[in-house]
């Protein structure tokens, strides 16, 4: 799963999403300036866009998002000093561990998609990753012992094993703790939205990362952003956003490290306890962001050709796949939405028998 990778102790993230280059690029067109900031949290960098509003009133409430993920980033982090982490040792130790009202909806949230998602998406992984080094900035040198990931696998509650009681998460044993590091930035950014909201600003992005959400539009125009290459420098596609529209990637090129001619990336399976394998890129376009963000690591562990049943079960229609032999699958609907870059040199599947989808571009075969 896409855990933790946005919790290093030593953030070395390098995902990239162009919403910066693309704003600053057409700074010079007429309208009312489009005002930015930026501040670290979670391990990777927030930007804030904002739109058609007097520069103190971009900067207010700016000011309240950057307060508001740092508060968050103490709160989840699932080992370092705060309640996550609190809450982690009580489970390590015991299985069960008390919490505050706020922090056991924000786990019950994050463990409801565990269902939804057919289990690919599993917040009880923390001590998994763990295990594997990617909470770490320290290289790592070689995978984790295989005993010692089944270990770990078998404590792992089954959803039905959870009993969760006021105040309280009851589980039959210790040995697993939470890690809410795929499901923690889309609910940050669902509440930075809704600070804006309050503070009555209506045009903005806010991006985690790589990770975002758009409401509005920028002078009139969509927000033009780009959608990063898997393998080499520069975008995959460019999509346009506008209204409220929230866009999240898993990569397994986020955290990684090779041994033996192998790579071995962050987003575990949590039926295994490895990497998932065979997609490299998986992007996700939802209605809010704690949707996207967990969809986007269970459709990446669902994999090529699998993960268009489960994005219908959870009521996705556009999603994008990049498989690791360089082909893409997507959905008739972002098929429509994005502008892929030198599409003549890709194999595009479009998950749809739409004949009107598949005659658009030449180099797209239907499922």
């Amino acid at each position: 799963m896409r855990f933790s990778h946005g919790w290093q102790r030593e953030p070395k993230i390098r995902r990239l999403l162009i919403v910066g280059a693309a704003l600053l690029a057409t700074s010079c067109e007429p309208g009312s300036p489009v005002w930015h900031s930026a501040f670290p949290a979670f391990g990777t960098q927030i930007e804030i866009s904002i739109a058609s509003v007097p520069e103190i009133r971009a900067r207010q409430a700016s000011d309240r998002i950057q307060a508001l993920f740092e508060s968050l980033h103490r709160r989840w982090h699932p080992w370092a000093d705060g309640e996550l982490a609190r809450f982690n040792a009580q489970l390590m130790a015991t299985g069960s561990a008390t919490a505050d009202a706020e922090l056991l909806d924000t786990i019950r949230q994050a463990m409801a998609y565990t269902k939804l998602s057919g289990g690919r998406f599993n917040p009880a992984v923390a001590a998994l990753v763990r295990e594997w080094g990617f909470n770490e900035a320290a290289p790592i040198s070689a995978p984790p012992d295989p005993e010692k990931l089944l270990e770990l696998l078998a404590a792992m509650p089954g959803q039905q094993q959870i009993d969760w009681l006021p105040g309280r998460l009851v589980s039959p044993a210790g040995g697993w703790a939470i890690d809410l590091g795929g499901f923690a930035k889309g609910l940050a950014v669902d509440r930075a939205i809704n600070l804006l909201r309050e503070a009555g600003i209506e045009n903005a992005i806010v991006n985690a990362g790589g990770d975002l959400r758009a409401m509005g539009r920028r002078n009139g125009r969509a927000w033009r952003i780009g959608i990063r290459h898997p393998r080499r420098p520069g975008v995959i596609a460019g999509i346009d956003i506008s209204g409220d529209e929230s866009v999240f990637t898993s990569g397994d090129y986020e955290r990684f490290f090779e041994y033996q001619g192998l790579r071995y990336h962050h987003i575990l399976d949590p039926e295994t306890g490895y990497p998932a394998i065979g997609a490299v890129s998986l992007t996700v376009i939802a209605g809010n962001g704690a949707l996207a963000d967990a969809s986007a690591t269970a459709l990446f562990v669902a994999g090529p050709g699998e993960w268009p049943v489960l994005a219908q079960a959870l009521g996705l229609e556009l999603v994008m796949l990049v498989a690791s032999d360089g082909h893409i699958e997507m959905t008739a609907a972002m098929a429509k939405r994005v502008t892929l870059e030198n599409p003549d040199e890709m194999s595009i599947v479009i998950v749809d028998e739409s004949q009107e989808v598949c005659a658009s571009q030449l180099t797209v075969r239907c499922l």
